[in-house]
């Protein structure tokens, strides 16, 4: 019960590291918004944190869009009275070659991953400020602490990601309310084994690649890949008061692969 008495608004939360995170924090104690693009799923996350006795509901959210992240939190402080914890895991890729890069692609990378996350941190903190203070945390990866062929715009956005949340960290400690990101490896999520589109104007699109799997373990440490509870309990410590003086951290999930 970690998160006892905490509400928690979980931002890419129908799949992958984001439903995972839902389904723990739940455990936790925590009073779970799923919100994400993919409605289905979304509530089946919801719905099945319900039926194992935890307290959680769906909110559709389009993290490109203010109006949609403005009325997720009124949302969640209307059912659940307060804001304590924000992740985002919402995520954008297109794994293409420099080369093939286009402006759409960039701009639409960037408008999801960055600025899906600038949006978000600009919704909550007014709540949780009134609140007393809180916990954002958002996903990075270790592709933005590195050289990345696979789509340069989600490199770039991923560092991104990890500088705003520093900026954040630093504008918003008087207020009490703690900005972290994980910069995590290869996960073993949809994102990963292309089992969905990475652009969220095709969501139905199968981009299946099923030799990234077995590339991502291979190349390493642990010759393996992450599983999402792995990242997610990671995402579980930053939101909770045991990491009460974390702020402005990048904490690095990623079995070995930077060192």
């Amino acid at each position: 019960m970690r998160l006892s008495g905490k509400v928690a608004l979980i931002a890419g939360g129908a799949s992958g590291i984001g439903a995972a995170e839902a389904r723990i924090f739940a455990r936790e104690g925590a009073r779970v918004v799923v919100a994400d693009i993919q409605e289905d799923i979304g509530k089946t996350v919801a719905q099945d944190i319900v039926q194992a006795g935890g307290e959680a509901t769906f909110q559709r959210l389009d993290v490109r869009r203010a109006d949609q992240w403005a009325e997720a939190v009124r949302a969640t402080v209307q059912r659940y009275g307060k804001l304590d914890i924000m992740v985002n895991n919402a995520g954008a890729n297109f794994r293409v070659s420099f080369d093939d890069q286009t402006e759409q692609m960039w701009d639409e990378v960037m408008a999801v991953n960055a600025r899906g996350c600038f949006l978000g941190v600009k919704a909550v903190v007014p709540e949780m400020r009134r609140n007393g203070g809180g916990s954002i945390v958002l996903m990075s990866s270790i592709a933005g602490a590195k050289g990345h062929v696979g789509g340069p715009a989600y490199a770039c956005s991923k560092a991104a990601v990890a500088i705003l949340a520093r900026c954040a960290a630093r504008s918003y400690a008087p207020d009490k309310v703690r900005v972290n990101a994980i910069q995590h490896g290869s996960t073993d999520t949809p994102f990963l084994r292309g089992t969905r589109s990475y652009s969220l104007n095709t969501p139905e699109t199968d981009i299946s690649l099923p030799d990234n799997y077995r590339r991502r373990a291979e190349a390493s440490p642990q010759n393996r890949v992450a599983s999402p509870e792995e990242i997610a309990y990671g995402a579980l410590f930053l939101a909770s008061d045991e990491a009460s003086f974390v702020t402005g951290s990048l904490l690095v999930m990623d079995g070995g692969a930077l060192a």
